[in-house]
């Protein structure tokens, strides 16, 4: 009897451990989605876009660049433009992978596009 007992209890330990696995690999996926889905930019709507374009246009092309990595994208790019707003994403292109994008607003227009190498 004492056997059984023990052995029902490791059982439940091992499939709590495993549900709890489960679940953190779920919510684990479900945060690279999100990154994938609000910081990937296909490189052919970045240079689609130019200086002087309105913001609203070009932010109407882009996703929302809001996510936990964009102060990781920020470190060792050149220095924002004074008084501008700027989003950072991260190049869609297999080939240009670790390239951050990066779109600097001021005054309602783009005010700047800079490309450089993730650190």
């Amino acid at each position: 009897m004492a056997q059984r007992k023990g052995c029902l209890i490791g059982c439940g330990v091992a499939l709590v451990l495993g549900v709890g696995v489960l679940v953190a690999l779920f919510l684990g996926l479900g945060k690279m989605v999100d990154v994938a889905e609000k910081t990937l930019l296909d490189p052919k709507v970045y240079a689609s876009v130019n200086v002087g374009d309105p913001e609203s246009e070009v932010r109407a092309k882009l996703p929302s660049g809001e996510s936990f990595v964009k102060a990781a994208l920020k470190e060792g790019g050149p220095a924002e433009p004074a008084g501008s707003v700027c989003a950072w994403y991260v190049s869609s292109d297999d080939k240009a992978a670790e390239d951050v994008l990066r779109l600097c607003f001021k005054d309602g227009k783009l005010a700047e596009k800079a490309q450089y190498r993730m650190k």
